[in-house]
């Protein structure tokens, strides 16, 4: 288990990916992403996890470069949106992010959607694998794909993912995608994992917070890493982000995480990824 913010999961590459990082999905650009991300940092989270769609890329490159923290020490994410998958699509979207963020590599590049109408997504894999080829990018994988749109991909891939981010906490387990990831070798990482706030006054969640002295987020939080999965929950306040990392002085006991597991509804609050088709 990890002792502490910096601690890494290895991923089936040999590169070490933090367990925990900051999300920045509908922060604003400008000085709200860039105080975020420079008080992550400053307070020691060294992943940051962002997307071209967010419209925020500038904004963390620039929080990078006034963070005064070597680049190497980083992991930064960003993601390929719908609109630009394709083979050559996917090689310039992935310019537009890098020099947006200002830097000359991505730690991980993501898949954003498996959009289902346009069926793109392995040529888009392709154009990932000729990116990691290239040392461009450090690690490459997927988000929201769901077994049947791994199983698909794999067929044809040369290289297996090495992280797929997906929507995961308490109300949707995921338990037989987790399984499958394992068996691959997959590393599942989790965006929205405070359910984007709802989860906060769940009243089981509640009660064991309340047990462990501890905030119904960072229950939730340490929950993720005692399953083995990676989470970058987002915030703009610097005491949200130093509250959401204070989750490694306490352990869950396998009761508490079985109660937790036993909350799942198979509920979504983002796009279920068959009927994403966004672009």
């Amino acid at each position: 288990m990890p002792a502490n913010l910096q601690d890494t999961t290895t991923l089936h590459n040999g590169v070490k990916m933090p367990w925990l990082g900051l999300g920045v999905f509908k922060v604003q650009d400008g000085d709200e992403v860039i105080q975020a991300v420079k008080a992550a940092i400053k307070n020691g989270y060294k992943s940051i996890d962002t997307a071209a769609i967010y419209q925020n890329e500038e904004g963390v490159g620039q929080a990078i470069k006034e963070a005064g923290v070597p680049r190497e020490e980083l992991f930064i994410t960003s993601k390929v949106w719908n609109g630009d998958q394709g083979y050559e699509e996917t090689l310039k979207a992935f310019d537009t992010s890098l020099e947006k963020l200002g830097l000359e590599y991505l730690d991980l590049y993501l898949i954003h959607w498996p959009v289902p109408a346009q069926n793109k997504y392995k040529e888009t894999w392709k154009a990932l694998e000729k990116l990691y080829k290239d040392g461009r990018v450090r690690a490459i994988g997927v988000s929201n794909f769901k077994e049947h749109h791994l199983e698909d991909l794999l067929k044809d891939a040369e290289i297996t993912p090495m992280v797929n981010q997906v929507e995961f906490h308490p109300h949707l387990t995921q338990v037989e995608l987790r399984d499958f990831c394992k068996k691959h070798n997959i590393q599942l990482e989790s965006w929205s994992p405070l359910k984007q706030g709802q989860l906060l006054d769940e009243p089981t969640i509640m009660k064991i917070a309340e047990k462990y002295g501890k905030t119904t987020a960072q229950v939730i939080i340490r929950w993720n890493l005692q399953n083995e999965v990676v989470t970058i929950p987002k915030s703009i306040k610097e005491n949200r982000i130093i509250s959401n990392a204070d989750v490694f002085d306490f352990e869950l006991s396998q009761e508490d995480v079985e109660i937790l597991n036993g909350l799942n509804k198979s509920e979504r609050v983002g796009s279920d990824p068959d009927e994403m088709n966004r672009v």
